[in-house]
């Protein structure tokens, strides 16, 4: 797994540490600002996110998901020198209950249930599936209640690589009651049968949703077009 080990330091060095750092920042002004005291990390990947969000500020719960077995042990390690910060058994979040195949990436956060198209694997240089693993799936309905229990303004973060429309069917219970949503949308195809940003985003406007913010993320280094952002949620 050295590949991934290095494909994944070369991403963060690709991407820019200080985008990502100011992204924090700007978030974790949000879930202050709205008093979030509980944020559910699906699609976790090494714990960038929540280390990010620890950095910038944020004292609050954090749960982290994730289904890839090398990037869930690094995960769990980052996360056991933070009390307040835990990491759910591997599994990915989707809309059943059962088992699935989680394709590996290359660069280890470009993974994904679905199939990868050649729009992405083209953008991204290394990002090609080199493999895959059988994983348990799990709606978030089932695991969440457990986390959510003692939390008054939860928070759910899906970087689920074109993945999100199935963790938000699995999320109809668990949606009533979180204050925002951080998702990351598609502009254009990448992953095969996936749901792009104006779907997503009429769909969460109608589950009482108010877009708040748009991060910029995925863009083809070759002619400099955005692929993917992260856009932020909070209730009306």
């Amino acid at each position: 797994m050295n590949f991934i080990k290095n494909s994944v330091r070369q991403l963060f060095n690709a991407v820019g540490f200080d985008l990502h750092r100011s992204n924090s920042r700007q978030l974790s002004r949000a879930l202050n600002q709205f008093g979030v005291d509980l944020v559910l990390d699906v699609g976790a990947n090494v714990g960038q996110f929540a280390s990010g969000l620890r950095s910038a500020g944020y004292q609050g719960e954090i749960v982290s998901f994730e289904p890839l077995s090398f990037a869930w042990q690094t995960l769990e390690d980052a996360a056991s020198h933070d009390a307040r910060w835990q990491v759910h058994l591997r599994s990915a979040i989707g809309d059943h209950d059962g088992e699935c195949m989680i394709n590996i990436a290359g660069n280890s956060v470009s993974s994904s249930v679905l199939p990868m198209m050649e729009s992405h694997s083209s953008a991204a240089e290394g990002s090609a599936y080199v493999g895959s693993e059988p994983v348990p799936i799990f709606k978030l309905d089932s695991v969440a209640p457990k986390y959510l229990e003692n939390a008054h303004r939860p928070f759910l973060k899906i970087d689920t690589q074109g993945f999100e429309w199935q963790v938000l069917d699995g999320a109809r219970e668990t949606l009533p009651l979180v204050q925002g949503i951080l998702c990351e949308l598609s502009l254009v195809p990448l992953y095969e049968s996936q749901r792009l940003w104006m779907d997503i985003i009429r769909r969460l406007e109608n589950d009482g949703f108010a877009l708040w913010s748009i991060q910029r993320g995925f863009t083809d280094s070759r002619d400099g077009r955005l692929l993917q952002i992260d856009a932020t949620f909070f209730r009306n």
